[in-house]
């Protein structure tokens, strides 16, 4: 089994790849074939084929993208992953024409391994503050 190092490596590593440089390919060495992403308990998810694709995207719309783990803290066969993004609205994305924005996100997500693969990623960030930072809605302000 896996100790909680390795897992920690294998998180940083793949999320570099993906998020950062594009290579979704990086993902398989640590998602599960039967990997399952969820924003609420109320949903089915995405697989790992529309997770890599909608990496992808959002690559695309962002290009400079980088995201930064601020903490992980693994447990067992359970991990917690603080991060947050930064990068430049340069194409379309969601329906939205580029901005030229620089946006910030930030979120958490919580995994679950089976052995040395992730089977099951809870995600939870308001993207509310990416539609603000687009200027697309506004939000906190008194009306």
């Amino acid at each position: 089994m896996p100790d909680d190092d390795a897992r920690r490596k294998a998180i940083r590593a793949a999320w570099e790849a993906a998020w950062d440089r594009g290579e979704v390919g990086a993902l398989d060495d640590l998602l599960s074939p039967s990997y399952r992403r969820l924003t609420r308990h109320d949903e089915e998810g995405q697989d790992l084929t529309a997770f890599k694709a909608s990496v992808i995207a959002t690559r695309a719309a962002f290009p400079d993208l980088v995201t930064t783990i601020d903490d992980i803290v693994v447990d067992g066969d359970r991990a917690a992953v603080r991060w947050h993004s930064v990068g430049t609205h340069q194409h379309g994305f969601l329906g939205v024409p580029p901005t030229r924005k620089e946006v910030e996100v930030t979120g958490a997500t919580f995994a679950r391994f089976e052995g040395d693969r992730i089977v099951e990623e809870f995600v939870t960030w308001d993207p509310r503050a990416l539609l603000a930072a687009l200027g697309i809605i506004s939000v906190g302000q008194d009306q």
